[in-house]
């Protein structure tokens, strides 16, 4: 197996803002990433320090919302500096890692 140098990234956001589909579509579109995975948290903490449940009764929408995806390490670079002009995300947090194909 042919492994390679990836930088994987993690951008949370909250599910009540807008921005889920705009970052979708950008990073579909204009970033070109080779793809990406959103997923829905049944828990969060906040910045605002307060616990965001799901429950059947009553679906929070401040759940987290994680959206994260891979590429090189320099085309990672060049994403995330648009990607911080596209939307201010609770976080955004990347690491190195192998990819094999």
């Amino acid at each position: 197996m042919n492994m390679v140098d990836i930088t994987m990234v993690r951008v949370y956001l909250a599910e009540s803002r807008s921005d889920l589909s705009k970052v979708e579509k950008w990073l579909q579109k204009e970033a070109g990433v080779k793809g990406y995975t959103v997923f829905r948290g049944i828990a969060g903490v906040g910045s605002d320090g307060k616990k965001h449940t799901a429950s059947l009764l009553d679906l929070s929408s401040e759940l987290p919302i994680v959206i994260e995806f891979f590429d090189t390490p320099e085309r990672i670079c060049s994403i995330l500096e648009n990607l911080q002009k596209i939307v201010k995300a609770e976080r955004i947090v990347s690491w190195s890692a192998k990819s094999g194909s």
